[in-house]
């Protein structure tokens, strides 16, 4: 068996940014250790009062927990902090009578295994192979009308139901969080990328350039900067906020790697 911390090591960079809004109320933040780590963002949904203070929360809540959960798999072990992180919002929401909802998508990397977990339109991508795979599926009305045939996958990033979210963290029946990993029984391999991003990222990126910058980068940051690169002109004066984590998964002598 050989030693994951040993020969492969994890690079991640997060950037967030309001767009053209006030507020930011997007959060993202991430641990890491000597077998892999927890990648966690949230975006407070727009039209509630304090979403920034729902995705910090959620986000605190999700990293706090982890480890302390006693779930067979990391899938499941994603579950329950989500399941605790919708508890903590429900709780501030009733100490505060404030109405205070989120969209939260995690990634959990341990000893060459990966999952992830989402509630919402917040996404991650996987990059394996030189191929791009969507690893989550919007909770969104959108999505569903894509998933009817209604639309193209493309023409999700312009469709007006974008923003009607079907799920969400801070609710009491409608934080149904769902887990994946990858197909290859979990497996994660030296090489490997992965995209955590709010809806104000990736409704100015198509698929092909996620993939394409991800092959012209060798560190996560960089990654990050030739997609920010293509975004930041497209962005319109009204753009939600924006958040991104890259992750990229390498060997012993990558830079920045701990």
């Amino acid at each position: 068996m050989w030693n994951w911390g040993e020969y492969v090591k994890i690079d991640a960079y997060y950037y967030t940014n309001p767009g053209g809004r006030e507020n930011n109320e997007d959060s993202a933040d991430y641990c890491l250790d000597e077998s892999g780590g927890l990648f966690v963002l949230a975006d407070g949904l727009g039209g509630h009062r304090d979403g920034a203070d729902a995705s910090a929360l959620v986000v605190e809540s999700m990293l706090s927990n982890w480890g302390n959960v006693n779930d067979e798999n990391m899938g499941d072990q994603l579950m329950s902090c989500i399941t605790q992180a919708n508890q903590a919002v429900l709780k501030e929401q009733q100490e505060r009578g404030l109405i205070m909802k989120s969209t939260v998508v995690a990634l959990a990397l341990d000893e060459g295994k990966a999952a992830w977990a989402h509630v919402g339109d917040s996404r991650l991508y996987h990059i394996s192979g030189r191929r791009i795979y969507h690893a989550t599926r919007d909770h969104s009305v959108t999505y569903k009308k894509f998933l009817m045939g209604e639309i193209s996958r493309e023409e999700i990033n312009f469709d007006e139901d974008r923003s009607s979210l079907l799920r969400a963290v801070g609710d009491t029946s409608r934080c149904l969080p769902e887990w994946g990993e990858p197909l290859n029984d979990g497996a994660v391999l030296p090489g490997d990328a992965f995209l955590l991003c709010s809806d104000g990222f990736w409704e100015y990126l198509f698929d092909e350039e996620i993939l394409i910058d991800r092959l012209k980068a060798d560190t996560a940051q960089r990654w990050a900067e030739l997609m920010l690169l293509r975004l930041l002109p497209r962005m319109r004066p009204n753009s939600d906020n924006l958040t991104l984590i890259t992750v990229f998964v390498g060997g012993a002598n990558q830079e920045e790697a701990i």
